[in-house]
């Protein structure tokens, strides 16, 4: 096979992949869509809980109480096809990976995935409450809160980003040390700026509360924590596996 073939091939794989990628999505979307009202009634149900008596989130524009529950479902299409999503994204790169790397990025793929959640379920069960708690509690006298629902979705889903990537430090910390880009004691040193770097991340996308960025920062550097420690029970396996590659 030719170089343009092989490459036309590859091609037409990552097609296949991405199709059967956006058809199991759209499937999800559309079992969900009927139920897209519910789905973002639970979405809503921290800040709805932390309103005062009597008053409710809105709506400002035309179209928000159409779109703004889809987008949820989508949201929760994503989640939910995600096992097959990786499925496909491993059937696509694992022929080209040699036993070694398979071994590793497997593993690294599903605890990436299952790490992303539970960051997502960490910001929904106990961020959440503390952060719209503090947020009601901060209003002048006089003044109703009631949040728009799509500004809403944006705020909640900046701090599922936030704090779903904040849960992937292990998963990083591991891939560089096996990479060779870093070591145990080079990661002890560089312990002062991730300490330093989780509380800048913090204040920049948590409320400006001190109990909400503390819960962002402290679970960063706990994490990094973990992966130095994964990195060093495991890493005479590594250095074996980078010796035998020589």
């Amino acid at each position: 096979m030719t170089p343009t073939e092989s490459l036309i091939s590859h091609l037409i794989e990552l097609r296949n992949r991405l199709l059967k990628v956006v058809v199991g999505m759209l499937l999800v979307f559309v079992g969900l869509f009927p139920f897209a009202n519910k789905v973002y009634a639970l979405l809503a149900a921290p800040m709805l809980d932390k309103l005062p008596e009597g008053t409710q989130m809105i709506a400002t524009a035309v179209v928000t109480p159409f779109f703004v529950p889809m987008k949820v479902a989508m949201m929760a299409a994503f989640l939910i096809s995600l096992p097959h999503t990786l499925y496909q994204l491993w059937m696509f790169v694992a022929p080209g990976l040699y036993a070694h790397e398979k071994k590793l990025m497997l593993p690294a793929i599903v605890i990436s995935s299952l790490l992303f959640l539970c960051g997502m379920a960490f910001a929904y069960f106990l961020v959440f409450p503390v952060v719209f708690s503090f947020i009601v509690s901060s209003a002048p006298v006089g003044v109703a809160v009631m949040t728009d629902i799509a500004e809403y979705l944006d705020f909640v889903m900046t701090l599922f980003l936030a704090f779903g990537f904040a849960f992937e430090v292990p998963v990083a910390v591991v891939l560089m040390a096996h990479f060779g880009w870093v070591n145990v004691a080079q990661l002890r040193e560089m312990r002062g700026y991730v300490i330093v770097g989780a509380f800048v991340l913090a204040a920049i996308f948590t409320p400006p509360d001190i109990i909400s960025q503390f819960m962002l920062a402290i679970p960063l550097w706990l994490l990094y924590e973990a992966g130095i420690l994964f990195v060093r029970l495991t890493q005479p396996k590594n250095n074996s596996i980078h010796a035998s590659l020589k």
